[in-house]
């Protein structure tokens, strides 16, 4: 980020707009940057900090994107979380002040779309723990530093996150002690996931802190047999979590740090205190340290470890809201009514042409949201569930009469288990599913989905969520392909 600032410094000197008097506009994403140069035409210049390749969830930004948003006359991002707090923290770092920074979803109920909690089960048999942040930390782009302090146990500690090319990046690690690197920045409202990795079994107790957020010591169970399900009682009156989804959640207001866990049935949130809950990790969540050598920090090839995984790979912070919205089309329209308003406030001289393009555009969006609704409406209705590799198609589901039935997201350089390959089979076989859905952008990682889909005799197809590739790159041809894609793959009639 030094560099970054460099940069900007050196940009200082920058006028608003294009040489030829082009609205400089810089947006996250290809999606958001093809809806703006269909609102703004030719009185725009528009560009996106994550290629249409990329993957807004994990993507690092350059000092190159760095520049150009120093350049930029307006910043859109998706925001609820959607882009990796790394890109978020460089807009905020390098645009100019009076260059507007708006995050498009943020408020879209009020140019009329709808926004759903995002829904997380992946069905592990152990639990799934991560990291949150809760609290206003003072400003946007800020963010809470979360720092380990101490460990007592029989072993080692590492946690770490595997990036979307299967390296992994670690957070903790208590092989020499604790120092400054042992940390990492969470945004507000958000929460991330890790892998928890123990070197030998026993009770650990592990102190962490968040700035401004104050301490807490966690305690883990590693290789013991404590009942399966978040509700078990120890003897001294504690919680134990042995499955499901929780995270480490240190809030800003309260100054407090403490553990909560998420009833998938229910969808009721619990808090407990750091001080009186156990962490199980299993022997059923006992595997080796992989043979790849980026892994040795942990130990020898082969040796033991317990785990509890990261199961969603790449930098993936989010909030309770699912960010992808613009999968149901009639949210695209909110984004197009969001966009024409902020580029009328931008460049009130254009007001005229933009709302001329938005209208057009609107158009042409409204009979997209009836084509694919109609597409959509010829799959059997028995044939209407989704498998894929990312659960970025909530929107489109409930949009659209589908069913999410599931996602598969590989851990990279570790196999998965027999039983992990059976219940992903179960479920293919119980929904009856005749294919299986991949993105072109996660299409090197699903080496799982690909095999279960060939043992069960589905298709393989294509879907595309967060970005585009070089046979699809505008969001019109992006939501025709899925509803043709579907329609074809899951036995209805594609128009």
């Amino acid at each position: 980020m030094a560099l970054a600032a460099a940069l900007l410094a050196g940009c200082a000197g920058a006028t608003s707009g294009s040489d030829n008097g082009e609205l400089k506009v810089s947006t996250t994403t290809a999606i958001i940057a093809d809806l703006v140069r269909q609102v703004g035409g030719d009185r725009v210049d528009v560009t996106s900090i994550v290629p249409q390749h990329g993957d807004p969830h994990s993507y690092e930004p350059s000092p190159g994107d760095a520049a150009t948003v120093s350049r930029a006359d307006l910043v859109l991002s998706n925001g609820l979380l959607l882009e990796e707090p790394g890109i978020t923290k460089m807009v905020h770092s390098n645009a100019r002040e009076d260059a507007p920074k708006v995050e498009i979803s943020e408020k879209l109920e009020e140019y009329g779309g709808t926004v759903i909690k995002l829904e997380e089960d992946l069905g592990l048999d152990v639990l799934w723990l991560g990291w949150a942040v809760e609290g206003d930390l003072g400003g946007a782009g800020a963010q809470m530093r979360i720092t380990a302090t101490d460990l007592e146990g029989p072993g080692d500690l590492h946690v770490y996150l595997t990036d979307t090319l299967g390296n992994p990046q670690s957070y903790v690690d208590s092989t020499d002690g604790f120092d400054e690197d042992d940390s990492f920045e969470l945004p507000a409202e958000a929460h991330t996931h890790v892998n928890w990795a123990f070197t030998e079994p026993g009770t650990y107790r592990l102190t962490v802190e968040g700035s401004g957020a104050g301490s807490g010591t966690l305690t883990f169970s590693v290789g013991g047999a404590a009942s399966k399900g978040g509700g078990a009682v120890l003897d001294d009156g504690g919680a134990v979590l042995d499955g499901g989804h929780a995270d480490v959640a240190f809030d800003a207001e309260h100054h407090q740090v403490s553990v909560r866990s998420d009833d998938p049935a229910t969808g009721k949130r619990t808090y407990h205190s750091a001080d009186d809950v156990t962490l199980n990790v299993p022997d059923r969540a006992k595997e080796e340290v992989p043979e790849e050598g980026a892994y040795g920090f942990m130990g020898a090839p082969g040796a033991d470890l317990w785990v509890l995984p990261q199961a969603v790979i790449g930098k993936h912070v989010h909030g309770d809201l699912d960010p992808h919205a613009w999968e149901d089309v009639a949210n695209a329209e909110a984004y197009v009514r969001r966009i024409e308003a902020e580029l009328i406030a931008a460049d009130p001289a254009g007001k005229a042409a933009y709302e001329k393009n938005a209208s057009a555009y609107l158009k042409t969006l409204g009979a997209l949201d009836q084509e694919v609704a109609d597409t959509l409406a010829t799959i059997p209705e028995e044939n209407r569930r989704l498998i894929t590799t990312h659960d970025a198609f909530g929107y489109l589901a409930k949009a659209y009469g589908m069913e999410v039935a599931g996602f598969v997201v590989p851990v990279p350089n570790q196999e998965p288990s027999a039983a992990e390959v059976e219940e992903l089979g179960s479920t293919i076989r119980e929904k009856n599913v005749p294919a299986v859905f991949l993105e072109p952008n996660l299409a090197a990682r699903a080496d799982v989905l690909r095999r279960v889909a060939e043992d069960e005799d589905v298709r393989v197809c294509t879907i595309y969520g967060d970005s585009f590739d070089d046979k699809v790159h505008d969001y019109v041809a992006m939501m025709r392909h899925n509803a043709t894609e579907l329609a074809k793959c899951l036995e209805g009639r594609a128009s």
